[in-house]
């Protein structure tokens, strides 16, 4: 694949860029803006190169199925990109940066050809158009149109074929135009990557999976039961696998549909795969209502597991600590009560003392929040910006829609 370093002679070429400006947001005012912030790198090399830069981006949700148009136009209004290019704009002080407030017509095309070297237009959110998330054909046209060159750095939107992602690069690699990586996709390959093909320098291999369903992650379950030494699990999806086994779990939530997978994954797991052999509990989740919380080997009935228990945390902090190889997506419990972080901040504890000695890699989502909401992500090898494109690129061995379009 072509990276962004690769692509020369940009002077005057038009460069389409997605990115990921999904920031969080609410009435334009941007939360957190490490998302623009990664992208920095790549649009900074590519203005040094004399590009006139297209950058285009999705944030939030459209949902098109809506059938109230009012409705789905107070969705856009929500979703307004021009927040992030204000605050690209804010980091890039020598650099003009325009706003589009449409991301097809004369309009653009017009802002596209008055661009001068190394100035970078921002187009409206790509889900403004409903063809974006179908890869519209004539919608990936039109964009594609408008270019010279096309940069991937969207790694959280590389597990998605949409019209963006997917359908430019093809129609201008079919065209003879360069595609290529932006730093941050090449970040994210190269450490991912390893976590796919694993050396045996690289072992013991742990994997850590937590979250809610045990349906959302049958694939990479099975992919790293293959791949790794142990697999821990924790979250609500623990509940799944203890219901299987036979264990009272009280109120915790479980998925009546995937009991039988859940047996089946452990009988062939062979010891890999660990869970839980207590909890934290609570009568109540609700924080603001009084309740009740302790510590559990069995989950007794009116009580919910919201945590991995003591004993957990260490049996599990004596596995990671023999790895040469870490790979962490979903938290151990709901990290967002302060009653309930205690498991996940010992896995972050656990995995900051091999401090060196092994590859970490956080793979992105609600453990990234956690990571950097308890001051442990510079403890890790990487921290990945896409939760659900970490999580498909190792179930699918390397493979994504956003990534193999540029092979």
């Amino acid at each position: 694949m072509l990276t962004v370093d690769d692509l020369k002679d940009l002077q005057g070429k038009k460069v389409f860029v997605r990115v990921d400006f999904n920031v969080p947001q609410k009435n334009g005012v941007i939360r957190d803006d490490n998302r623009i912030r990664a992208a920095l790198p790549t649009l900074k090399a590519l203005v040094g190169k004399g590009a006139r830069l297209i950058v285009t981006s999705h944030l939030g949700k459209i949902k098109w199925k809506e059938p109230d148009s009012e409705k789905i136009e107070a969705m856009k209004a929500a979703n307004n990109l021009e927040c992030a290019a204000n605050r690209l704009g804010e980091l890039l002080p020598e650099t003009k940066v325009y706003f589009c407030p449409e991301n097809t017509g004369e309009t653009v095309k017009k802002a596209v050809s008055e661009l001068k070297d190394g100035e970078i237009l921002v187009l409206q959110n790509t889900r403004y158009q409903k063809g974006e998330e179908k890869n519209n054909p004539e919608l990936a046209a039109e964009w594609a149109s408008l270019a010279d060159a096309f940069v991937m750095d969207a790694f959280g939107s590389a597990h998605r074929a949409h019209a963006s992602t997917v359908g430019v690069p093809e129609i201008l690699k079919g065209e003879g135009k360069p595609v290529a990586l932006g730093y941050l996709m090449i970040k994210e390959v190269e450490n991912l990557s390893r976590c796919v093909e694993v050396k045996d320098s690289d072992r013991p291999y742990v994997a850590i999976l937590g979250g809610f369903k045990v349906s959302d992650k049958i694939k990479v379950i099975d992919t790293l039961l293959k791949k790794c030494d142990y697999v821990l699990i924790g979250g609500a999806m623990s509940y799944t696998f203890k219901k299987a086994l036979g264990a009272p779990i009280g109120t915790s939530p479980f998925e009546e549909d995937q009991l039988d997978y859940a047996k089946k994954c452990l009988e062939e797991a062979k010891g890999k795969l660990i869970l839980p052999v207590d909890s934290v509990v609570s009568d109540k989740f609700d924080e603001n209502e009084p309740r009740t919380i302790k510590v559990v080997d069995e989950i007794p009935d009116g009580f919910e597991g919201l945590d991995i228990g003591p004993k957990t945390c260490e049996e599990y902090a004596k596995i990671i600590s023999k790895a040469k190889m870490v790979f962490w997506n979903g938290p151990a419990g709901v990290f967002e009560q302060k009653d309930f972080q205690a498991g996940t901040i010992a896995i972050c504890e656990a995995i900051a003392k091999l401090d060196g000695k092994a590859f970490t890699v956080c793979g992105g989502g609600d453990s990234a929040s956690a990571v950097k909401q308890f001051g442990f992500k510079d403890k890790f090898s990487h921290v990945s910006t896409g939760g659900g494109a970490s999580l498909e690129m190792i179930e699918n061995d390397g493979h994504l829609p956003g990534v193999d379009v540029l092979r």
